[in-house]
């Protein structure tokens, strides 16, 4: 099955928090996207590694996503190594989309640095002829994806744009809300983290609405792309017609 977007994160409920919106628009205009989650998030604070599929099914199903698979990497231990960077030019030669999504590699959490990191180097190797994988016996053909943008977690970056999601904003936060477990609930009896604090959620919808502010719109996500940007000027100015 061929994609027209590939998103990469760390962990489970990784990709709501930051480009909810963003994929949302994407399958409403009849994208086809699909979901790579490194780890089952099983060092997580709170919840089970059951609980978390389960979580991520639901918010799979709100945001309408073509496909989500887990590659039960390590959790806690992404870092950048050859064997990790192989699962993940499986999975873009198996998908062939037409861009990638992975987290900013400079971050609070050292998962999220780790594999923006190991998206990096499988972006570019995933094009290379002679690097050889299989998948199910047949080996596959090499392909490198048009673009590859980060997206931003905790720490904030300069943007290289920002995506308009003011009508998605809604369906992201209820994505997010999909997994109990991890956000914020007033009778949840496990310990308090910084994503379940009732100002976390308030926090993520402020900073959506700060990057809105920048372009002009309700609500924004910012991306950052280490390649520059081409823009096409003639369907940009008759879309302001």
């Amino acid at each position: 099955m061929k994609l027209d977007a590939l998103i990469f994160a760390a962990h489970p409920d990784d990709v709501e928090l930051s480009i909810g919106g963003t994929v949302a628009k994407l399958t409403d205009k009849g994208l086809k996207v699909g979901v790579i989650d490194l780890t089952q998030g099983e060092m997580g604070t709170r919840g089970t590694v059951e609980t978390r599929y389960a979580e991520a099914e639901a918010a799979s199903k709100i945001m309408n996503i073509t496909l989500r698979d887990n590659m039960k990497l390590p959790d806690g231990k992404l870092r950048l190594n050859e064997d990790f960077v192989k699962v993940v030019v499986e999975q873009i030669r198996k998908y062939q989309p037409n861009i990638i999504f992975a987290p900013y590699f400079v971050d609070r959490h050292p998962d999220h640095e780790g594999a923006g990191r190991i998206v990096k180097e499988a972006f570019f190797t995933s094009g290379l002829q002679k690097y050889i994988t299989e998948l199910d016996g047949v080996q596959q053909d090499f392909y490198r994806p048009k673009k590859l943008y980060y997206f931003m977690q905790t720490y904030e970056f300069k943007p290289s744009f920002v995506v308009d999601i003011s009508d998605y904003l809604e369906t992201k936060m209820k994505a997010v809300r999909a997994y109990g477990t991890q956000f914020y609930d007033p009778n949840s009896t496990e310990p308090e983290t910084l994503i379940s604090s009732k100002n976390f959620i308030q926090y993520l919808e402020a900073r959506a609405k700060v990057f809105g502010l920048r372009i002009r719109k309700e609500y924004g996500e910012p991306f950052i792309c280490e390649e520059d940007i081409e823009l096409d000027l003639v369907h940009h100015l008759k879309g302001m017609e």
